[in-house]
């Protein structure tokens, strides 16, 4: 069972908060937002089962942003409508959820080789990345698509318009996030490379290879 300090403060809020929407939403009948507020629910419950199912420890940071972010784009933009109260939301939404896919699609083909960079050069892990990330965007945009055939939402806004648009920022994005872990596996720090650490750190047994290689090269 996964250890209740392992999930932060942030998370625990927006839970309580997803919650009382949906319990409201369910007493005053307001269907979409009961559907909302759990679809918002069940997306932020996700990491952390999946970190319990494969024993990984994910960083506090990465754990709140994951929650922020579903609370900003179905909670915040549909349910109080900040889609239509700000243009740049589902852009600035997309950019950095896709940044955070790139480091997510990074990491965790790097964990699959265990660290092992012989098997798995840099280039090759950026790519993965970077094409992880993509197919996340495009997945997201099928969602939008079926929220709205199906429930009368509207997640796409102008449509195709609105589509491509996030597509580009999503690839933008995906590239930013995969490409920091390209500079983080040739040495070269910035201002994700303490997330990338930590996750490393947390989950230090998954990388043993990498471990090995290390106090290789110091000996």
């Amino acid at each position: 069972m996964i250890d209740r300090r392992d999930i932060p403060y942030t998370t625990w809020v927006i839970w309580g908060v997803l919650v009382a929407s949906a319990t409201w939403g369910l007493f005053s009948l307001h269907w979409t937002n009961t559907i909302v507020s759990i679809a918002a629910l069940l997306l932020t419950v996700l990491p952390v089962t999946f970190a319990e199912r494969y024993k990984i420890r994910l960083p506090l940071p990465f754990m709140a942003a994951i929650s922020i972010f579903v609370f900003s784009t179905l909670f915040l933009g549909e349910v109080f409508d900040f889609y239509e109260r700000f243009w740049w939301w589902d852009l600035v939404l997309h950019g950095i959820s896709a940044v955070g896919f790139g480091i997510v699609g990074f990491l965790f083909v790097f964990y699959l080789f265990q660290g092992d960079l012989y098997a798995a050069p840099p280039w090759a892990l950026a790519l993965f990345a970077f094409s992880f990330a993509v197919t996340i965007g495009t997945m997201w945009e099928i969602f939008e698509f079926a929220m709205d055939q199906s429930f009368g939402l509207n997640m796409q806004k102008s449509g195709l318009v609105d589509t491509m648009s996030d597509l580009i920022v999503d690839a933008c994005g995906a590239f930013i996030g995969s490409f920091s872990g390209f500079l983080w596996l040739k040495g070269i720090q910035h201002g994700l490379s303490p997330l990338i650490e930590e996750f490393v750190q947390r989950n230090r047994t998954g990388f043993h290879k990498l471990r090995r290689r290390d106090r290789t090269s110091s000996e």
